[in-house]
């Protein structure tokens, strides 16, 4: 990249982080209020508010959100959604899809950042994948939510995927999950938003479209434990196959 180019793009980069960190300080007073009302129903407040939040910032920084469904998605099911997870900015395309009541599971070291750390704190069931009690904590706050009647979000990745295949290996987490609530899986796949954020600089930030695409549900009835395994590579290949549909990536 052309070196005037490149600086255009440090400034609308740092641009987009005042916005943000603007629209945080807007958020914040309505977010505590939510805490309120309670974990389910100040929780699903909360969201809806993280959603208007995501649409102000997408507005005005230039980033369209586009949902592509490819099977008929039914917005009054739970699901445990499952998508692929490659740069900071996939965590606003989480709150807009959230057309039903939903959590995410987010990492703990997030809520370090200041002020924006309350708020994810207050909107995600934290994980600490370091720790075993954390961990086991984690997963019985998404069954909690499930069995309220919350839909859940998790990156079965783990981590960034900085490798030039589409996905990196799956835990097994989300899987466990689904089999023992007996809660269909929903993949999605974040298919731009390496291309509006690279994981490598905070400023290759870039305006255009962010898809996500909803593919078929997976359903996982009478299914045991021992069909983890299976269920995960078939998950698997699904979002892979998606993903190549709608990126090039060397064979």
């Amino acid at each position: 990249m052309k070196w005037p180019l490149r600086l255009l793009q440090i400034i609308y980069s740092i641009y987009a982080f005042l916005v943000f960190v603007a629209l945080t300080f807007l958020a914040f007073p309505f977010v505590m209020i939510s805490l309120l009302f309670g974990k389910i129903r100040g929780g699903n407040i909360i969201y809806q508010i993280c959603k208007c939040w995501g649409w102000l910032w997408y507005l005005f920084i230039g980033i369209r959100h586009q949902e592509i469904y490819e099977s008929e998605h039914d917005k009054n099911r739970q699901y445990i959604f499952v998508g692929n997870h490659i740069s900071y900015i996939d965590i606003p395309p989480i709150v807009l899809l959230a057309n039903q009541p939903i959590r995410a599971l987010g990492k703990y070291e997030m809520i370090k950042i200041p002020l924006f750390g309350w708020i994810y704190r207050a909107a995600v069931i934290l994980v600490d994948r370091s720790n075993s009690e954390t961990r086991a904590k984690s997963v019985r706050a998404l069954k909690a939510a499930i069995k309220n009647g919350i839909s859940i979000f998790i990156f079965p990745e783990g981590t960034f995927n900085e490798t030039a295949n589409p996905l990196k290996s799956f835990f097994d987490g989300a899987f466990r999950i689904a089999i023992e609530t007996q809660t269909p899986i929903k993949p999605i796949l974040l298919v731009d938003t390496l291309d509006r954020l690279h994981y490598h600089s905070i400023f290759s930030l870039t305006p255009g479209k962010s898809r996500v695409v909803f593919l078929k549900e997976v359903p996982v009835t009478d299914l045991t434990i021992s069909d983890i395994p299976a269920l995960k590579e078939k998950v698997y290949q699904m979002m892979d196959e998606g993903l190549r549909r709608y990126r090039r990536y060397s064979l």
